[in-house]
């Protein structure tokens, strides 16, 4: 008989009753953190209440921004008793760890073998202890923490001993605190980093980030930083309510005053300081992480929420995961059934797909070269990827830079079919024809994106009751100025420095009964964060609903 083992990631101790699923959450987009109900409407725990529960997941899986989520939860004590994985898993680790280290909130996060991981889901409440879990009749020994024992550089050790600032020191040691869990043996210097932490997904994020800047915190190398919560310059106009625009505007600003360069998008990949092919980075935000490993060709784990501040200030990130030749490896190969004719909603459905195929591994897909994909079409697919998988970063046979040879010897293999094409197409299409809002822009649109839909668009107004909304990047919209004053002169409205994972009332217009979005990751995240109802479909279909206020939830002419 297999002996049943698990590791303290963070030590505590906890009692509740279990809740497992056998799906990875993001908490981001997934948890309601006012309320600690599970919002995901497609994940299998959506509805439950996760507060003082065992929760059990294999992994986490989408946005960054889940650390600052599970953060909240423990600062209001709406949190799980405790987060049990059977995986590696970064993440909600990171926000226990901070809750733990800079507010003296304890969560303890354990690792199980995958038999234990398997026993534990059957039993109904457990006690967790530092050297035990009891559950109904079953006992499981838990190991301690890993312990660090990096090489570290002098620099280093300076660092640690509070040279450069509390900040800094505090920064280091959690970045060290990482890398241990990690299994790192040592750091790796950085040349760039990019702040998701500034969305404004809870009070946390603002704590966290003035508590920093408060000691003189700044960054030392360049950073740039994802889309906030508000349009920084408009948002009083606008009639956003004061107590959610002034916290979301202090965050953006709290981040600024550490040295951050106010990009406001996520879509670093689209400026001008986009990394080269095998620089080391440091970025958070999902859609970003995997762009730049997987088209780029540069190396960046995926850092949480606040993790990447501590990197960015001491330039430091644990050598782990796809820092290393080895890790880049895929371990599933993804043969994909090419229709003979595709448009640009194609990408985000295999890009869904992929993820659900391999949730846990990096994939290589197979058979998507002939199609030749643009730039855009690698971007909405790496977005609608991280929706769904927790890995990194994926290859593409023929197109991407790594992915000859990337499949690893062990690796599996799977299919995606048109069949499984034409059911998350269906998913994503159940509701009404009629529709009231055109969302363009998950992740920031990029300018060529901009110029397809004033082209399609041309003289014609929209119908008088659709809002059409592009949210882009300040970058890509300085470099758009013709494209801008052709897509307004249309009625359409183009925003800067959200996106439409933070976009809330009045900004996401109140009348709004169900929308239509060519994001595959808008169209998974859309549902629980608007509250509406969401569909999919290709740029056509958006201009369609513009122009005429409905789209039938028909099957698109390659999959018909």
């Amino acid at each position: 008989m297999t002996a049943l083992s698990a590791r303290s990631i963070l030590a505590g101790t906890a009692s509740g009753p279990i809740i497992a699923a056998g799906e990875a959450l993001s908490f981001w987009g997934g948890v309601d953190p006012a309320t600690g109900r599970v919002i995901d409407v497609h994940h299998p725990l959506h509805g439950v209440t996760i507060t003082g529960g065992i929760l059990m997941m294999p992994s986490s899986r989408g946005s960054c921004t889940g650390s600052g989520v599970l953060l909240d939860l423990a600062l209001t004590g709406r949190a799980p008793a405790a987060l049990v994985f059977s995986e590696a898993e970064d993440v909600l680790t990171l926000g226990a760890l901070i809750a733990a280290e800079m507010f003296g909130k304890s969560l303890p996060v354990l690792r199980l073998s995958h038999e234990a991981y398997d026993a534990l889901c059957r039993a109904k409440t457990a006690t967790i202890s530092d050297t035990e879990i009891v559950a109904d009749d079953l006992v499981i020994p838990v190991s301690p923490p890993a312990t660090a024992a990096l090489d570290l550089t002098e620099n280093d050790r300076a660092m640690l001993e509070g040279r450069d600032g509390i900040a800094v020191q505090l920064a280091l040691r959690i970045t060290i605190a990482m890398a241990a869990q990690q299994g790192a043996e040592k750091l790796i210097d950085v040349v760039q980093g990019h702040i998701d932490g500034c969305i404004y997904a809870s009070p946390a994020n603002l704590t966290f980030a003035e508590k920093m800047a408060d000691m003189s915190a700044k960054v030392r190398v360049p950073t740039t930083m994802n889309a906030i919560s508000v349009d920084r310059a408009n948002w009083e106009k606008q009639g956003v309510p004061q107590e959610f625009g002034d916290p979301a505007a202090r965050l953006a600003d709290a981040y600024v005053r550490m040295g951050c360069r106010p990009t406001f998008t996520c879509s670093p990949y689209l400026l001008d300081s986009a990394p080269k092919t095998g620089e080391a980075i440091a970025w958070a935000e999902s859609n970003a992480v995997i762009f730049a490993n997987t088209v780029l060709g540069a190396r960046t784990a995926k850092h949480p929420d606040f993790l990447d501040l501590c990197i960015a200030l001491t330039g430091r990130a644990p050598l782990s995961g796809v820092y290393l030749d080895e890790q880049r490896k895929a371990r599933r190969v993804i043969d994909v059934e090419l229709p003979d004719t595709i448009d640009d909603a194609f990408w985000p459905i295999v890009g869904y797909l992929a993820g659900r195929a391999a949730p846990d591994r990096i994939p290589l897909l197979r058979g998507l070269a002939t199609a030749k994909p643009t730039q855009d079409d690698l971007k909405a697919l790496c977005a609608a990827f991280g929706t769904t998988s927790a890995a990194p970063m994926l290859h593409i046979e023929g197109v991407t830079p790594e992915a000859d040879g990337s499949a690893a010897d062990n690796a599996d293999r799977t299919i995606i079919t048109r069949a499984d094409m034409i059911d998350v197409w269906r998913m994503f299409n159940d509701g009404p024809a009629e529709v009231e809002l055109v969302a363009i822009g998950s992740p920031h649109a990029s300018s060529s994106e901009c110029r397809a839909l004033a082209d399609a668009l041309g003289d014609r107004k929209r119908h008088p009751d659709v809002t059409v909304i592009v949210t882009a990047g300040r970058d890509v919209m300085a470099q758009s100025g013709d494209v801008l004053t052709r897509l307004r002169a249309s009625g359409v409205q183009v925003l800067p420095d959200l996106c439409w994972c933070s976009i809330s009332e009045p900004i996401f217009p109140t009348k709004t009964r169900a929308l239509i979005t060519n994001s595959g990751k808008y169209a998974h995240y859309g549902p629980g964060l608007s509250g509406r109802t969401v569909r999919f479909g290709n740029l056509a279909d958006c201009i369609e609903a513009a122009l005429t206020g409905r789209v039938p939830p028909r099957l698109p002419a390659w999959l018909a």
